[in-house]
């Protein structure tokens, strides 16, 4: 019994580990994106799509981290789901949202100074 106690502490510490993780990365994607709309209010759009840039890169690794547990699950190995799990999706999600909002008002920025 001990022994599947200790199993069960090791996976719920590392799908925390992987939730922190998630938020962190999703949360700097939103930062920065947030930060290059910031730069494109100011007409500064090198700094802006800089920033951008550096978003995409963030998002895409709470991306990868994202499909790693989509593809463990399609392979039958289920990942426990707890609150902490559902939060960091919930910010990967946001932060995607915030995101395309942002590039597209960057546009509008970009446009406007044209």
């Amino acid at each position: 019994m001990a022994e599947e106690a200790k199993a069960q502490e090791a996976i719920d510490e590392e799908i925390n580990l992987l939730s922190f993780a998630l938020i962190a990365d999703a949360g700097e994607a939103k930062s920065l994106a947030f930060m290059a709309l910031a730069d494109a209010k100011k007409g500064d759009f090198a700094s802006s799509d800089e920033n951008m840039k550096q978003s995409d890169e963030a998002y895409l690794r709470a991306h990868n981290k994202q499909t790693e547990l989509l593809v463990k699950e399609a392979n039958g190995e289920h990942t426990p789901v707890n609150v902490m799990l559902v939060h960091a999706q919930d910010h990967l999600m946001t932060s995607n949202l915030a995101r395309e909002l942002i590039r597209e008002l960057i546009e509008m920025y970009r446009l406007r100074s044209a």
